[in-house]
């Protein structure tokens, strides 16, 4: 028979139902559709099939790694990412993972489709479910950010974000400092002789990223022009059509690019307008993906070391998880890596 919690749970929108879902709709606690997930032996059989009834009507699926270990928080860890594919995240969910497994914990990943309200609440009603186990957000973009901001207190979380943290969010954060780096990046093309350095920016939450904060703040230190920013999205080619716009202006002769995917596809519009690199415009990178130093020319890049990203957090969750100090975040900065990029301007 159906119940006026089935129909409230009925009409709500597609989401993922929640195990908090499944609860009003059962009209049990959710410690009870957690104890039945679990084959707890406390609850009695009629309150069982109900909620296994309604798992079965409502579509429910819970965190699988959490509940094969059926033991808590402590022994799972649910990384949510907007993007696996993309070198940064890939290797920071890889850093995780491999701490993870050092320590025995289950990893699973949850994947936000994008930073719209109803993505990021889907997300958030998944990892918010007690057998989730402690949170992982990957927060360097839009989606990341609003899962960690929606993120009930009581979830234990750390985030991974861009350098600096968002500051207005109450949790903890670790990241690589690449502002520095960008520094450094820009002034090796001014000190090789460049007038200025035009740069081709990846997304950022912040507005402002620390690779872009460097950057200005080298041409402004160097009382140089400090061109507008040339927006690129994650996708390459957005930034081989920023390329091409860059490529049409001869006073382009350096250009910091916000990754070393955007770095190859600016190359590209360079090539197909007849600019050499680096004789005719000197390019650096960012990540130093390994097929970098094997490009022609080989690429200019600032080395970030995302793996080590991922384990310090997960190092951090775990310490929480157990309710132990944590150790302390011990990562190498990002560094300039000189390869055949980058060149003096050829004189006019």
């Amino acid at each position: 028979m159906r119940t006026d919690h089935d129909d409230t749970v009925t009409r709500r929108s597609s989401a993922a139902p929640s195990i908090r879902d499944v609860a009003a709709a059962a009209g049990v606690s959710y410690q009870t559709v957690s104890r039945v997930l679990n084959d707890s032996p406390y609850v009695n059989a009629d309150t069982r099939r109900q909620v296994r009834e309604v798992i079965e009507r409502l579509g429910y699926r819970p965190n699988r790694a959490a509940r094969a270990l059926g033991s808590g928080r402590s022994n799972a860890v649910t990384v949510v990412i907007a993007e696996t594919t993309l070198y940064g995240y890939a290797s920071t969910l890889r850093g995780i993972e491999e701490a993870a497994r050092l320590r025995g914990l289950a990893v699973g990943v949850r994947v936000v489709e994008s930073d719209r309200a109803a993505d990021v609440r889907q997300a958030v009603e998944y990892v918010s479910d007690p057998n989730a186990g402690g949170i992982v957000v990957v927060a360097f973009d839009a989606a990341g950010a609003g899962v960690l901001r929606a993120l009930p207190a009581d979830v234990p979380a750390v985030a991974a974000t861009e350098a600096g943290g968002l500051g207005d969010v109450a949790r903890s954060m670790i990241f690589l400092d690449e502002r520095q780096a960008a520094a450094d990046a820009t002034r090796h093309l001014l000190d090789l002789g460049h007038r200025t350095v035009h740069h081709v920016a990846i997304p950022s939450e912040t507005g402002t990223s620390a690779r872009q904060a460097g950057w200005r703040g080298a041409l402004e230190a160097a009382r140089v022009p400090v061109p507008a920013v040339v927006p690129a999205g994650w996708d390459v080619r957005s930034a081989y059509l920023a390329g091409r716009d860059l490529a049409a202006d001869p006073d382009v002769t350096a250009i910091l690019c916000g990754n070393d995917d955007t770095a190859m596809a600016v190359r590209r519009a360079l090539h197909e307008a007849g600019r050499d690199v680096p004789g005719d415009v000197s390019i650096v990178g960012f990540d130093d993906v390994p097929g970098a130093a094997y490009w022609t020319p080989a690429l200019t890049t600032v080395r970030m070391d995302f793996v080590a990203l991922g384990r310090a957090c997960l190092a951090a969750l775990a310490a929480d998880l157990a309710g132990v100090p944590r150790p302390a975040v011990e990562l190498a900065p990002p560094s300039l890596v000189i390869r055949e990029s980058t060149a003096s301007p050829r004189a006019r």
